[in-house]
């Protein structure tokens, strides 16, 4: 019998990926290989196309200003189209910092430029003074039972959600969002935007593999997963939650 394939898409692997970014494609391949599927890794830099309809996981990201400049008019008229349509199709996104950003409806800078984003989530980017950096602990039931999870903030941009947009949890350490409303990250359909850097899905596998299961439900009407030993993920998970309890 041939083996499920999973195909991936990464966009721009090249600009974004802030504070071991690259490590949640990794962690996505691993996970789906240990339970058999055949991975694609799709790079998907600047100048290249994307067809939705290849794709079954969409991974962007996090970039400084610079290279969210180098990016941003591939961004917006090559890929944005395609985007837009496989976030409404259901295609499974983690969209990380810079790419949950640029996600939203505008970025508004300091020196009060307004940079159009996407608007595939109602939610918008304003620049901040202070920066929001160190490690984050939030609580979320989006996806079934209240579950934590752990990761890595640096930013300033402060987001804002409207109507539509879920936070993906409430903070319980750290800054998230933007400081002040206590939530971090959004929820839209399948797509998955947050602040959480670096090691965010090998640190919350729970995480990983309901991406992976919202991938293979699109695909082959299945998401089904068989379990993993998962014990070295959640030690350094629980090493993360224990530290501010």
């Amino acid at each position: 019998m041939e083996a499920r394939q999973l195909h991936i898409g990464y966009l721009y692997p090249d600009q974004m990926n802030m504070y071991g970014d690259r490590g949640n494609v990794i962690a996505i391949s691993q996970r789906a290989r240990w339970r058999g599927l055949d991975v694609r890794v799709h790079l998907i830099g600047i100048g290249d196309a994307m067809d939705p309809d290849q794709m079954d996981l969409l991974f962007g990201g996090g970039g400084q200003d610079r290279e969210q400049q180098l990016i941003g008019e591939d961004f917006e008229r090559l890929k944005g189209p395609a985007l837009a349509r496989a976030v409404e199709e259901g295609v499974p996104m983690l969209a990380v910092c810079g790419t949950y950003q640029l996600l939203g409806r505008y970025y508004l800078t300091a020196e009060g430029q307004k940079i159009p984003g996407l608007g595939v989530l109602n939610a918008w980017t304003e620049a901040g003074t202070k920066r929001l950096i160190g490690n984050v602990v939030i609580e979320t039931g989006l996806f079934g039972p209240a579950q934590t999870l752990v990761g890595f903030e640096n930013h300033s941009g402060k987001t804002f959600l409207g109507e539509g947009a879920a936070p993906l949890g409430r903070v319980v350490k750290g800054g998230g969002n933007n400081g002040q409303d206590g939530f971090e990250g959004a929820v839209y359909k399948h797509l998955v935007g947050t602040y959480l850097h670096g090691s965010l899905l090998p640190k919350n596998p729970w995480l990983t593999d309901w991406l992976i299961a919202r991938a293979l439900e699109r695909r082959y009407g299945v998401g089904d997963l068989e379990p993993l030993d998962d014990a070295l993920e959640l030690a350094a998970h629980q090493a993360v939650v224990q530290r501010f309890r």
